[in-house]
């Protein structure tokens, strides 16, 4: 019981820390170049191909989004005619998300909660459960966030998901080096962020704890959650010049070319309750 509660502690310290250092992310995200919302406001998509690959005709469907950040790929989805609902642990992230919705005169619904909370605030059941790029790093186990997954889907509905490679997460983007392990053992990684990928220039001196999770385990939670895989692909770039030392190989197109070998830097998986 002991153990029990230490690691409760610890948990709520970690979520606590990261809430934080998005809180603070997103204060400076919002009127960032990186995130252009001039574009944005005029009526660009925040989506990438990769997931409107998988996403296909959404008019209609409802959609649950987690870890939505300020909410632009959910209102982009929006305009795409689902019914959507995005959530975050970032109040400030949550609270520029439901202006952005009121400025755009959308009609997307922001909840502000830790994604393992999910269950407590959202009773729903969705057409599609949505999640992208950089998510699951910040969970330290994934059995409860593949069933939280299925318990909001509909029978029949899916889950859509684009996420940065394990294998890309194993490499210091500075120095080149390996420094993280492809297992996880449940122990976290430890670093300050002194700066915010989309703002570079700001300082935010802000401790993150995250994980890496093989591929191995994402799926195996999955289909222990009771979803079928009937997509996976691995993509050899990223949509998003977001790490040290990438390389622009074609528009939207960035590799970290620390080796003249292709290797994955994205994959995607949907998969059917």
């Amino acid at each position: 019981m002991l153990w029990f509660n230490l690691t409760q502690h610890f948990m709520k310290n970690y979520f606590e820390s990261n809430k934080i250092l998005w809180d603070k992310r997103a204060a400076l995200h919002v009127d960032s170049d990186f995130y252009d919302m001039k574009s944005f406001r005029e009526g660009a998509s925040s989506l990438k191909p990769i997931e409107m690959d998988l996403l296909g005709d959404i008019k209609g469907k409802s959609i649950l989004h987690l870890q939505c950040h300020f909410g632009q790929d959910s209102l982009s989805m929006a305009r795409m005619g689902a019914k959507v609902t995005g959530l975050d642990i970032s109040e400030t992230a949550i609270e520029q998300a439901r202006n952005i919705n009121e400025e755009l005169g959308l009609d997307a619904t922001f909840v502000c909660a830790n994604v393992l909370d999910t269950n407590a605030v959202i009773k729903e059941e969705f057409d599609i459960v949505f999640l992208s790029y950089g998510a699951i790093c910040w969970l330290p186990d994934l059995q409860p966030w593949a069933e939280i997954i299925a318990s909001r889907l509909k029978a029949g509905g899916q889950l859509i998901m684009a996420e940065f490679h394990p294998v890309l997460y194993m490499y210091d983007w500075d120095s080149n080096d390996i420094a993280y392990h492809y297992f996880n053992d449940g122990k976290p990684y430890v670093e300050v962020e002194e700066n915010s990928y989309a703002a570079t220039d700001k300082e935010i001196n802000a401790v993150e704890y995250f994980w890496v999770h093989p591929l191995s385990d994402i799926i195996q939670q999955l289909i222990r959650a009771g979803l079928t895989i009937n997509t996976f692909k691995e993509f050899d770039y990223s949509p998003y010049h977001c790490f040290s030392n990438l390389e622009e190989r074609a528009p939207g197109e960035y590799t970290y070319n620390l080796t003249k070998y292709r290797f994955p830097h994205v994959f995607s998986i949907k998969a059917t309750k």
